[in-house]
């Protein structure tokens, strides 16, 4: 079965990595491939079921697995919100999913729907909306209550750019097909009779029991983290707790894990047993009939689905309730499944229910840390020397004695399980999160304990009790966080304590993984420290920038706003940050990852071309997060931002025109603003930049305009000044394609061969405006909108210009869907 699962697990992880699903001669294909793998595996013939039969067995489920992760896909991309209808009023009616988020914005949540007034043929059965709080706070939202609300919507679009997490794929994930917001509040109406079902009663549960807690604890700071605990909603968690346990390795105590499942297991096993034995005092001897450890197995694991529903089902819950589900059901049979098999039906049922699940971090780092601790520990364990018997001893001391043995012992093998965790998650953090917190196992020493023996114990209690006795557990679970978080706060401090690394290749990553596989063998395997020589591609620098005399110039996908990475050989300039805490938070789930996975630590330059937040926003995010050497900006004197460069102690230079310089080979112009004091609007006061670099044999050299938001009269005055210094053949679009930039005589004077819009998509700007976008159009100029086509790439060398659009490069079948 080991073999079977593991084939299934390999064909859904390809499907996810597809363009495109299959066609119907595909299909045949694959369905004949499969037959015959079935085929050889049962052949009557003896030799060959030896020599070939595990190998074909494997092969047909390999097969299998893809056509089921397809079939499942298809049925999932079967409903969607067709084109005509985005951003139409449409009526929905239907209930409340799960529980709702809420912020200072207003609310966040699923709604899954019954009925809609239009005539959509294949509607979304599921949404995700927000109700915006405006003129009054939106109304509560309890699961499972049912509304007709007005919606606006759209197709699920994220954004798609390199090393950042892909947000259609989430979705897909949770099938949501389509996501809006309550477009006229004031029709908004609440129905008689909420909606039934297993799951509903569930997150009502859990709403409930969030409910209590927030009563308890109100504004405590750690609050978020018991509710997490509790239910598995980590929305109410604060960003400084989040900082300080990602920054240590710890964030993964924060969910309610396949830890916290086991420890409900466990503890629930051994009470339904002690009651079991104990049955005969009420005179029922239940024991003499079925044995009490056959009894207390399946009730540990039903103690453990109940917690893991609260959970909400996350991929570490499912995962550790298969597999106790496996053992409990093995062990009342009376029989014994090796922990190898009892992990390949965990992974089998989890990509049954969930095929997208293999696109989740947590996925891969769940049963990768459980197949790490088997495999380190499958070999021969430490053999534990009897006690010697001392003449004369006290009974004291043989008893300390043994108990320091014992504790001994445990400490050894805990550290063996620590030691196998961080190095086996090792490769993966590096590839999914582009760091490895260097205090990790020494925080994860004190802070799994901690948070697995002390606070989780007690934020069970508090579920468990009726209000207000509830309120004393939940009250010492968060005295227990005001204990551990200084402590993790005080190691996350110096800045050594993260380690960036750039996000690795396959190959990389897959050398890594032979490595810790290398280290993790059982004892007597050959020079076992040698593994780690394999995990050296990992520390490799990143990438080498372009060559001298060339520049790379990667155009963000960041919705509406603008954020430009331009490198040369050994320097890295960013122009613009994109929106920030105040919109969309680009700055911070966009710009910062891609920089890190794209091991860019330290910039040469950022560019803040004007105040507006659509282009400075995530300014901050970026001075939290990466070194900045020199800020060079168009903003008032008493923006933040300069006080920001200040603390970190970046030099601060003001935009103007005539500012000039060079890095490797590649000449770097300010054209706009003039100098002296700020002038007009923002939008008069931008930054323009031209990157040029002069092209061999006399040729034109090529150069790049990065023209910000400028409008018609700042376009008119840079062409009377000097035309020829507008010359470029990639020009990032002025103000997005708004209808005040972008006129006739500007675009003949830059006279470009490849022009980026950075757009939203369906922005509220209705930005590129149509009529300039048929300007560029009729002018037959490469055109690449990162709303169509995700981040953007310029490569200018010698007399060539490379463009590379990631949704091309990088496609999935579920993009655009």
């Amino acid at each position: 079965m080991r073999a079977v699962w593991c084939g299934f697990a390999l064909g859904v992880m390809v499907l996810q990595q597809q363009a495109a699903l299959p066609s119907a001669t595909a299909w045949g294909m694959l369905i004949a491939m499969a037959i015959a793998g079935v085929s050889v595996a049962v052949w009557p013939c003896e030799k060959a079921r030896v020599y070939f039969g595990a190998s074909a067995l494997m092969f047909a489920a390999v097969c299998i697995g893809f056509g089921y992760a397809a079939w499942r896909a298809e049925l999932r991309l079967a409903a969607g919100l067709p084109h005509a209808w985005e951003g139409r009023d449409i009526d929905v009616t239907g209930y409340i999913d799960g529980l709702p988020s809420v912020d200072e914005n207003g609310v966040r949540f699923l709604f899954h729907v019954d009925t809609v007034a239009a005539p959509i043929p294949h509607f979304p059965r599921t949404l995700q909306l927000s109700w915006i709080a405006r003129d009054a706070p939106p109304p509560a939202l309890p699961p499972g209550s049912r509304w007709r609300l007005p919606v606006r919507l759209k197709r699920p679009h994220g954004n798609a750019n390199p090393g950042v997490r892909d947000a259609e794929a989430a979705w897909l994930e949770r099938d949501v097909r389509a996501t809006g917001y309550v477009s006229a509040p004031i029709r908004a109406m609440r129905l008689a009779g909420d909606a039934h079902s297993v799951g509903v009663t569930i997150d009502r549960w859990r709403a409930a029991l969030r409910a209590r807690i927030d009563t308890v604890l109100a504004d405590a700071p750690h609050r978020g983290i018991v509710v997490a605990l509790a239910v598995g909603a980590q929305d109410a968690v604060s960003a400084d707790d989040w900082k300080a346990m990602r920054d240590t390795g710890t964030s993964h105590l924060i969910a309610i894990s396949g830890l916290h499942i086991g420890l409900v297991a466990g503890f629930a096993a051994w009470m339904v047993g002690g009651v079991w034995r104990r049955s005969g005092f009420v005179g029922r001897n239940w024991a003499l009939r079925v044995p009490a450890q056959k009894v207390a197995a399946p009730g540990g694991a039903a103690f453990a689905a109940v917690y893991a529903a609260l959970a909400g089902f996350n991929v570490p819950a499912q995962r550790t309730l298969w597999m106790l589900t496996v053992v409990a059901l093995a062990f009342a049979s009376g029989r014994t499944v090796p922990a190898s098999v009892v992990l390949a039906w965990a992974l089998g049922l989890v990509l049954l229910i969930d095929p997208w699940a293999v696109l989740s971090a947590g996925f891969w780092l769940s049963f990768c840390a459980v197949a790490a601790i088997l495999f380190a520990l499958s070999g021969p364990s430490h053999r534990v020397v009897p006690n010697e018997t001392i003449e004369h001893e006290s009974v004291v001391r043989r008893f300390v004695r043994r108990s320091l043995r014992v504790w001994a012992n445990h400490l050894r093998e805990g550290s063996r399980v620590q030691f196998a965790v961080t190095i086996a998650l090792a490769p993966l953090t590096v590839w999914w999160f582009a760091q490895i917190p260097l205090v990790g196992p020494l925080a994860n020493v004190f802070a799994v304990p901690w948070m697995s023996l002390l606070v989780t114990p007690a934020v069970l209690v508090g579920t468990a009790l009726p209000a207000p006795l509830d309120a004393f557990a939940f009250d010492v679970a968060h005295a227990l966080l005001r204990a551990l978080m200084p402590v993790l706060q005080w190691l996350a401090a110096p800045k050594w304590a993260l380690w960036f690394l750039p996000r690795p290749g396959i190959g990389a990553l897959a050398c890594a993984a032979l490595g810790v596989a290398w280290c993790l063998a059982p004892r007597g395997w050959p020079l076992r420290p040698a593994g780690a020589l394999a995990c050296l591609p990992l520390l490799l620098p990143p990438p080498a920038g372009p060559p001298p005399g060339t520049f790379r110039l990667t155009a963000l996908d960041i919705g509406q706003g603008s954020s430009i990475l331009v490198e040369t050989a050994h320097h890295t300039l960013l122009f613009d940050a994109g929106p920030g805490a105040e919109s969309t938070h680009a700055g911070e789930r966009i710009v910062v990852p891609f920089l890190q996975a794209h091991g860019v630590t330290t910039l040469d330059a950022l560019v803040i071309s004007h105040s507006d937040s659509d282009h400075s926003g995530g300014a901050s995010a970026v001075f939290d997060n990466i070194d900045v050497r020199q800020l060079l900006a168009s903003l008032p004197g008493t923006h933040a931002l300069w006080s920001r460069a200040i603390a970190v102690g970046a030099d601060r230079v003001r935009c103007a025109a005539g500012q000039h310089w060079q890095w490797d080979g590649v000449d770097f112009a300010m054209l706009w603003p003039d100098p002296g004091p700020l002038r007009g609007s923002p939008n008069d006061q931008c930054c323009v930049l031209r990157v040029s670099i002069a092209a061999p044999n006399g040729a034109p050299a090529l150069a790049a305009l990065l023209a910000a938001d400028i409008e018609a009269p700042v376009e008119r005055t840079l062409r009377g000044r000097d035309p020829a210094a507008l010359r470029a053949q990639v020009l990032l679009v002025p103000h997005h394609g708004s209808h005040t930039s972008s006129t006739e005589p500007f675009l003949d004077s830059v006279g470009p061969l490849i022009a980026v819009f950075q757009v939203g998509y369906r922005n509220r700007f209705h930005h590129p405006h149509p009529g300039v976008f048929a300007r560029y159009e009729a002018r037959h100029i490469e055109l690449a909108r990162s709303d169509d086509d995700g981040a953007v790439t310029v490569e200018a060398a010698g007399t060539t210009l490379s463009l590379d659009r990631y949704r091309d490069t990088q496609r999935r079948y579920w993009m655009g869907q």
